[in-house]
């Protein structure tokens, strides 16, 4: 194996593989931010050994054992005489020798580690911007830049508040925690963005080869799945459940056999997975059942619903969803909420009418930058017969895209303008 094959097939485990180190250590250290320190040094590890060496034969057991090894060696520098740092050390010894089972699940409330580590990222003392930022740092191994791009903020500005939220979390002596009662509410809502956000960047990633990250997709509705035992009775925790299944009901259609991204308008829905959507639809009925159509996550999952009861295209009702982007920017005012409806409206009033709209954008800071805003802009020139400015609009968005497959596709949207501006 090649350096460069090493190297790929190394960050392709670690993506997998990070939580699973991050919330084992977390919970034998009950220290969050050493424990994303110890997978960092597995990971520098396996790049140093991997190239000569070879990728082992299961390649996360060999994290495991280093972060953990390493872990022992940090207690003993440390010289910990606690005796409750001896028994840790002891329990690690033991379970080095016992190969334990890994995803063996631990009795409380929640049920699941990874939604315990982000239960603990989000505790109260550190700011909501910040909670979600270190989460997606530690859970979906995103880069502080991709973290930037989710939020439409400067590195800088992330970078800063993973730093503060880690040092709050070192220095005010917060456990690795299953939160109860009332902290568990107040911790809810921040829980939910995330696990959204690890949703959002498996189904479409912000960097790297692939459109889709699927592991990331599967961790996020496996968290929602338990975080409605968690809160039963909490209208967003059905709606986020909703929003995400009829989401990913989709994934079999939206690539090709290449891999290469299919567009809503243009998938088969044959391949939309009629059983989750059913799934979705009742946890949208229950979110509604409950009180909560007007939240957050109900219209985001009303709006996918309306795609989803579609046979074809053709039937998408895009007034409806023009409307309930309307109802969804009174309740969180946001551009990308705007540029969202710019689109619906540009399918059900005509291209001209979603023009408008984009007008009305074109001096948002938070845009400026943004991929998504130049190819919507590039598809509504294209329907007006513009092809030029079409073209420039697809060139400049695959410019700005970070995610290769969707590099290529807005060039090859750039092209077909192109030749058609000549005809």
């Amino acid at each position: 194996m090649t350096a460069a094959n090493a190297h790929r097939t190394i960050l392709a485990v670690w993506r997998i593989e990070q939580p699973r180190l991050i919330t084992s250590l977390a919970r034998m250290l009950r220290d969050v931010p050493l424990a994303e320190d110890l997978t960092q040094e597995a990971l520098l590890a396996a790049l140093e050994r991997w190239p000569e060496t070879g990728v082992p034969e299961r390649p996360g057991a060999w994290l495991m054992a280093t972060a953990k090894r390493r872990a022992l060696d940090h207690l003993r520098r440390r010289q910990m005489l606690e005796r409750k740092h001896e028994m840790i050390a002891l329990d690690m010894d033991e379970e080095q020798q016992a190969m334990p089972d890994l995803d063996a699940a631990l009795d409380d409330d929640i049920g699941d580690e990874l939604l315990r580590l982000v239960f603990t990222a989000c505790h109260p003392l550190i700011s909501r911007e910040a909670r979600v930022a270190l989460a997606l740092r530690m859970i979906c191994g995103l880069t502080t830049e991709e973290i930037a791009r989710a939020f439409l903020l400067p590195e800088a500005a992330i970078a800063q508040r993973i730093v503060r939220a880690k040092r709050t979390l070192s220095e005010s002596g917060l456990a690795y925690e299953t939160p109860r009662g009332e902290d568990l509410a107040q911790r809810l809502a921040s829980v939910l963005e995330v696990v959204y956000l690890i949703f959002n960047e498996g189904y479409t990633a912000a960097r790297g080869q692939d459109w889709l990250r699927p592991q990331l997709c599967n961790e996020a509705l496996r968290m929602g799945r338990v975080l409605i035992s968690v809160a039963p009775d909490e209208p967003e925790a059905h709606a986020l459940l909703a929003l995400m299944e009829l989401n990913a009901s989709r994934t079999a259609a939206r690539t090709d056999a290449a891999g290469e991204p299919i567009l809503l308008l243009e998938q088969n829905r044959a391949l939309w997975d009629q059983l989750q959507i059913r799934r979705g639809l009742r946890a949208l009925a229950q979110a509604r059942d409950l009180g909560g159509a007007g939240g957050v996550y109900a219209l985001q999952a009303a709006i996918v619903a309306c795609h989803a009861q579609a046979q074809i295209a053709g039937e998408t009702d895009w007034s409806r969803i023009s409307e309930l982007y309307g109802e969804l920017a009174a309740v969180v005012p946001s551009p990308i909420v705007e540029l969202n409806r710019a689109v619906a409206v540009g399918m059900a009033e005509g291209p001209e009418a979603g023009l408008a709209i984009m007008d009305q954008l074109a001096h948002e800071p938070a845009l400026k930058g943004y991929h998504l805003a130049q190819s919507v802009r590039g598809d509504l020139l294209q329907k007006l017969a513009r092809f030029e400015e079409a073209r420039s609009a697809f060139e400049e968005a695959a410019t700005l895209a970070g995610n290769q497959r969707e590099r290529d596709l807005l060039r090859r949207r750039a092209a077909d303008v192109a030749a058609l501006s000549s005809q």
